[in-house]
């Protein structure tokens, strides 16, 4: 176990963070009226009684929101595997569903990464265990006394009961704990994420106001009626009408 220097995460972060706020910025690119309206649920922004432009700002926001984290999130995953292969010599696996594999006190941990704590429903916890006994099968065939332990492992929030029965989950502290061997690491993180975040952030919303105010041009053109109001006839139709009526 080799002790982890906070340089060494400021030295990451100072190389990589450019790549979260160019996705980040390129996710501005690829948005669509037509596609975004399709994808949202038109009964619930009806009962809200938005006005048009409060309407558009909405789900553009709720989209650049769920975007952004699994855009940071995937950013966080190559944060954390990239501080346990400082500390333990950890690795990104090539085992499907499994994100980080590493050696500690002759116990082999297969982990898979996520956000938050509230990641998934039933269905897709149990492809997670399904994926880690696949793995842990896997391993042993070239070892059959492989001590393997699979965890679940999410960058924030708490989990009071760790022990899952087929796996354990750490989040938040827990989890950068478990990985670096630094109980405090989870706090020391924050200052280092902020790099140059000022100047991105500036380009983001320049950017992002640009983009709704041609969303909101859009949608008084194509949804709106004459007195401006909204033509929910027309949303309910793109979103929902059956392609042969």
């Amino acid at each position: 176990m080799k002790k982890l220097e906070l340089e060494e995460i400021e030295l990451y972060v100072s190389d990589n963070i450019s790549k979260f706020h160019t996705k980040r910025l390129e996710s501005l690119d690829r948005i669509n009226l037509e596609k975004l309206l399709i994808r949202k649920n038109p009964y619930l922004f009806k009962a809200k009684d938005l006005a048009p432009a409060e309407l558009v700002k909405s789900f553009t926001d709720a989209h650049l929101s769920s975007n952004e984290e699994t855009i940071f999130g995937d950013w966080l995953e190559g944060l954390a595997i990239y501080i346990n292969a400082i500390v333990f010599g950890g690795r990104k696996s090539g085992i499907e569903g499994i994100d980080l594999e590493f050696e500690k006190e002759n116990i082999r941990y297969i982990v898979n990464i996520k956000s938050g704590p509230n990641w998934g429903n039933s269905s897709q916890i149990k492809r997670m265990v399904s994926d880690f006994k696949s793995a842990a099968k896997t391993l042993r065939t070239s070892n059959s006394q492989l001590h393997v332990i699979a965890v679940n492992g999410c960058c924030y929030g708490r989990n009071t009961k760790p022990d899952k029965g087929d796996y354990f989950k750490y989040c938040g502290q827990d989890f950068w704990s478990f990985i670096s061997g630094d109980d405090e690491l989870y706090k020391k993180l924050i200052v280092p994420l902020g790099f140059n975040a000022k100047v991105r952030n500036d380009e983001f919303n320049q950017k992002y106001t640009s983009l709704l105010t041609r969303m909101q041009r859009d949608f008084l053109n194509s949804f709106c009626l004459e007195d401006g109001s909204i033509d929910w006839d027309k949303i309910v139709e793109l979103n929902s009408k059956r392609k042969d009526s």
